[in-house]
């Protein structure tokens, strides 16, 4: 299969380009600089307006759109709320143009998306049934979805939900490994805030399998069957590492320091499930938390 995969060179693209390749797939990446991509064919594109790109896109079976701007990576300015904003829907309109210039060729486009969508939502458990939320992170994911469902009248559209996706050298757990490791790491504000996350293994076995799975279609929530409240995850990471788990984070630092960011990143609570995978037969080879940390980290 040629597959396309914008925001190929990250913390989920990479790893899913080289897999991609290494089962045979033809892959091109998109990326702003195509000399940092290691596997696969680079492609010179901006994000934003078409260009010599877009061919390889019509042509293609498949289109994995994974391009956005990280979303907890500092405090949200205006100016950063604006970035957040058009790195992911300049990139996902410019690629739903891209599919316009082929409109009958049969295909599939899936496009990143994140359990952010629900907003900060307490004990309420939330499948894919469950409405949008509220909040500046909601309305983004919310939007970002609108303009990946543009697609569907040129393509088979799968939106994954993505929760906390874990692995060692990036994202939510690197940042967390060195606190636990020095004894000084702890659950995040009250600690009863339920955490949707998934182990990155799976959440690359998640894209392979809407890539195969033909009557996949809509959105699908990609998180581990158990979710946890953080001070449980806190406690199965700290028992992990053979460290103490007691040290809070207060509330109202995480806001002094991230401002609105802390509220709806870091503090919301969202109990998201993934329940139409499972009815549809996806089988997640790492379920519980201290499985995934015993695999990660040894």
């Amino acid at each position: 299969m040629k597959i396309v995969v914008a925001g190929g060179t990250g913390f989920l693209g990479e790893p899913l380009v080289k897999r991609l390749v290494n089962r045979g797939e033809d892959v091109t990446v998109l990326t702003r600089n195509p000399a940092k991509v290691a596997i696969g064919r680079g492609l010179q594109w901006d994000g934003r307006t078409q260009g010599a790109w877009a061919t390889d896109v019509a042509n293609a079976d498949v289109i994995i759109n994974l391009a956005g701007e990280s979303i907890a990576d500092g405090r949200w300015t205006e100016a950063r709320k604006n970035r957040l904003i058009d790195s992911r829907l300049d990139a996902t309109h410019v690629l739903v143009e891209a599919l316009r210039d082929a409109p009958k060729r049969e295909r599939t486009f899936i496009n990143a998306s994140a359990v952010g969508i629900y907003g900060d939502r307490s004990d309420e458990t939330l499948d894919e049934k469950s409405p949008s939320g509220s909040g500046f992170l909601a309305d983004l994911v919310d939007r970002w979805e609108a303009a990946a469902r543009e697609a569907e009248p040129f393509a088979r559209l799968v939106l994954i939900r993505f929760g906390v996706v874990l692995a060692p050298d990036g994202g939510a757990l690197k940042k967390l490994l060195l606190p636990f490791k020095l004894g000084a790491g702890g659950p995040i504000g009250s600690g009863r805030q339920w955490m949707s996350w998934i182990d990155r293994e799976d959440a690359l076995r998640f894209v392979e399998w809407a890539i195969d799975h033909r009557n996949a279609r809509g959105a699908y929530n990609a998180t581990a069957p158990e979710a946890l409240r953080n001070r449980d995850f806190a406690r199965v990471l700290g028992r992990a590492l053979h460290r103490p788990a007691v040290f809070p984070t207060p509330a109202f630092a995480l806001r002094l320091a991230f401002g609105e960011m802390a509220d709806e990143a870091l503090l919301a609570s969202q109990r998201a499930l993934p329940r139409r995978a499972m009815d549809e037969g996806f089988g997640f080879e790492r379920s519980t938390l201290a499985e995934s940390l015993a695999r990660q980290l040894g």
